[in-house]
């Protein structure tokens, strides 16, 4: 029961958003808070394919600065609160939001390279 015509593929951005498995859509793909499970319990899909490398870092540093810096600056601007303020609201909101976002991330990197078939490039002798 580990084929996957078995299944119906759910969309890999609904699946990977959840943490959920890309090909069953209903597996979990993590055990803990970043940490892939070796196969998905349900469809015994295997995610030694899986390597999303930096990419959910990257991701989450570009999509987090911009969300907190642009809250820190309309915040800065409109109230012109002390820099400890800054510090105490922004630098805590700055960790809740890259932590909240990396698994999601993460898992919908996995998911679309599952989808796209993606796997390490190679040359051709």
């Amino acid at each position: 029961m580990n084929g996957e015509e078995e299944y119906s593929a759910p969309s890999p951005y609904v699946a990977g958003l959840r943490g959920r498995c890309p090909r069953c859509g209903r597996g979990p793909m993590f055990r803990g808070l970043l940490t892939l499970v070796p196969r998905c319990e349900v469809c015994g899909l295997n995610f030694s394919f899986a390597d999303a490398g930096d990419g959910p870092a990257v991701f989450v540093t570009l999509i987090g600065g911009f969300l907190v810096l642009g809250a820190a600056l309309w915040t800065e601007l409109t109230f012109e609160p002390p820099f400890w303020v800054h510090l105490v609201v922004f630098l805590p909101l700055t960790a809740i939001v890259c932590v909240g976002l990396l698994r999601p991330t993460k898992g919908l990197l996995v998911a679309l390279q599952y989808h796209n078939k993606a796997e390490q490039g190679r040359l051709e002798s």
